[in-house]
């Protein structure tokens, strides 16, 4: 017999018992079903039918107050509305009469409903008050009497069958409950015993597997019987004879590998550092040595405890990042790098780590590669200042030039021809692109030397989108689009730059206007994520394909064949807002011509509303 049926005859005993609770409670079930069922076709329909009758009754009763005051018409309409519905019910209560004392009780109101009809047809060639408070109130009120005969007949019953339901479901709530209890302990104790006589065999090979793992590899599993737990044995034993002889063929080659893997650690020119699962350095080179001071930290028990703060913690984040099977970690861009002060002056490092792989396929080590970047860094600062310093010289001359133009269109210096206007109009919408351009990038690299301040307030996310929206309804009517919130409701304040933040948006719903076609919609929505708020645009225009998806927030950078006018800055400007934030933005790359969806995410107001 195999192991795979033993175990599942273990399992009998409580699938036996899973049974028998589940027959009883679906007995049980069934009573209470019944009973509910039974209240309801007995007693309902004719507490129903006795309410809309008294209902019906006392509309007439009104109706012949409007006859004897002079008001035949409303009279009339209340009439053809309720006499047949009250007739209705009636044939209704007599095809369901079930208690005792109702079939008189409806033959009773059977003969006032008669005597009332009669009474009213003569009431109405006389419609005079002493005849209605003489002939046909006090009809009225035996029809009344014989209604509410029928309904506290069959409310009664309802209650006294609600109360032997009640008392049926406590009785069944008790059996099931004892019989739960009885089986799953009998069940329990059945499968335990059967189980542990099964499973008596693991622990032997346990015993020798653990000594195994200790490094004995003499040692041998000795499991009789022919089911899968002996068939384990028996490869284990083979394993262990492998291993033996791996053992004692195999120890040069390993140790000439683990040198050879050092030796190309050695000749890398960056500080290289090789952690194990728990943590642990497992090789490092000199550069790394040098550096985190890892032959000091030994004694300390933590590998990077003397290395400074800040890029300590920084090897820590990289290093848990991949150890947690998240794969590579690969550094944003220079504003990830951890300044370091040496004797040679401040330089810059930038780390990045990569998995190692076991040949199971899962992560055994990770390996940091600890990048020099003080040179890149410093030609990217350059970088930065020229754009800044080109654009501030800029801003003078164009100012000029914006200003002559405008004149010159205006008639200052002269009148001008057709052709000359569209020249001079042209040139100066040129101007004010190029304005647009200049003022980007002073924002951009104002926000990248965080020069910029913040003014945070808290604001509701509903708002934000609202005012986002009527800025750009005028430019979407125009170009056939519509505009469309999807926010959720009561969401809690961002604390957010409202114009910075505004910037965002405005940029987003900007690109998404110059791509969508015509008849199309845009959403710009607004929902929960997590402890923020995750703002979005969607479009239904072409959409950024997936190749570019990573690079659509770097300056000036354009997605190949796109002719639409910028100079590629307004997304750079939007992801250094949102991050001064303490935010993340990104965009769902999806097949082209599926549209585009651009996110960010902003965190909710917090106690400290103003931050740099």
């Amino acid at each position: 017999m195999t192991l795979r049926v033993k175990l599942l005859l273990a399992q009998l005993p409580l699938a036996i018992a899973l049974v028998v609770v589940g027959l009883i409670s679906a007995s049980s079930v069934d009573t209470l079903a019944e009973t509910s069922a039974r209240i309801l076709r007995d007693n309902y329909r004719s507490v129903l039918a006795a309410q809309r009758m008294k209902e019906s009754a006392e509309r007439m009763d009104s109706a012949a107050l409007f006859r004897a005051s002079g008001s035949p018409e409303r009279a009339d309409a209340l009439i053809a509305t309720h006499r047949p519905t009250l007739e209705a019910e009636l044939v209704a209560q007599e095809q369901n009469v079930t208690e005792p004392g109702e079939a008189g009780s409806t033959e009773r109101l059977r003969r006032a409903w008669t005597d009332y009809q009669a009474a009213y047809d003569a009431f109405g060639s006389r419609p005079r008050a002493e005849v209605y408070f003489t002939e046909l109130e006090p009809r009225f009120v035996v029809l009344k009497d014989a209604a509410d005969e029928i309904l506290a007949l069959n409310q009664d019953a309802m209650v006294r069958k609600s109360e032997a339901a009640r008392q049926t479901a406590d009785e069944s709530e008790a059996v099931v409950a004892w019989s739960s209890i009885g089986a799953l302990v009998l069940g329990l104790l059945a499968s335990s015993a059967i189980t542990t006589r099964l499973l008596r065999p693991l622990d032997n090979l346990s015993l020798v597997a653990r000594r195994l793992g200790e490094g004995d590899l003499s040692v041998r599993a000795n499991v009789m019987g022919r089911d899968e737990i002996a068939a384990v044995a028996g490869e284990f034993n083979q394993m262990a004879t492998r291993l033996e002889a791996f053992r004692k063929s195999s120890l040069g080659e390993l140790l000439q590998a683990q040198l050879s893997a050092q030796a190309a650690i050695d000749s890398l020119p960056d500080p290289v550092v090789v952690f194990g699962t728990e943590g642990r350095v497992l090789a490092s080179n000199a550069g790394a040595d040098s550096l985190l001071e890892l032959d000091a930290a030994v004694s300390l028990g933590d590998a990077l405890g003397l290395a400074e703060p800040g890029l300590r913690a920084r090897l820590q984040a990289a290093r848990d990042h991949v150890l947690a099977g998240k794969g590579p970690y690969l550094p944003r861009g220079f504003e990830d790098a951890v300044a370091v002060t040496s004797s040679e002056g401040e330089r810059w490092f930038l780390p990045r780590a990569s998995p190692l792989y076991g040949t199971d396929a899962g992560v055994t080590g990770a390996t940091v590669i600890v990048q020099d970047v003080t040179r890149l860094r410093r030609f990217d600062e350059l970088r930065n200042d020229l754009m800044a310093t080109v654009a501030h010289e800029l801003r003078t001359p164009l100012t000029s030039l914006r200003m002559a133009i405008h004149l010159c269109v205006e008639g200052a210096a002269g009148e001008l021809g057709e052709k000359q206007l569209d020249l001079l109009g042209a040139a100066r919408d040129d101007c004010e692109r190029l304005q647009g351009i200049v003022d980007d990038l002073l924002d951009l690299t104002r926000l990248q030397a965080g020069k910029v301040e913040l003014e945070r307030e808290p604001l509701a996310p509903a708002a934000l989108v609202e005012q986002s929206i009527e800025s750009h309804r005028a430019d979407a009517e125009r170009r056939g689009v519509r505009l469309e919130a999807r926010v959720t409701p009561s969401l809690e304040p961002v604390a957010v730059d409202r114009t910075r933040i505004g910037l965002v948006l405005d940029n987003l719903i900007g690109n998404a206007l110059r791509y969508a076609p015509t008849g199309s919609a845009i959403t710009i929505a607004a929902e929960p994520e997590g402890d923020a708020v995750r703002f979005s645009v969607t479009d239904e225009g072409p959409g950024v394909p997936a190749a570019y998806a990573s690079r659509v927030f770097d300056r000036f950078f354009r997605v190949p064949g796109d002719t639409a006018s910028g100079a590629g800055l307004g997304l750079s400007i939007a992801r250094e807002v949102v991050e001064a934030h303490g935010g993340r933005i990104g965009v769902a790359a999806d097949p082209p011509g599926r549209g585009a969806s651009f996110w960010f995410t902003i965190g909710h107001l917090v106690a400290d509303t103003r931050a740099t």
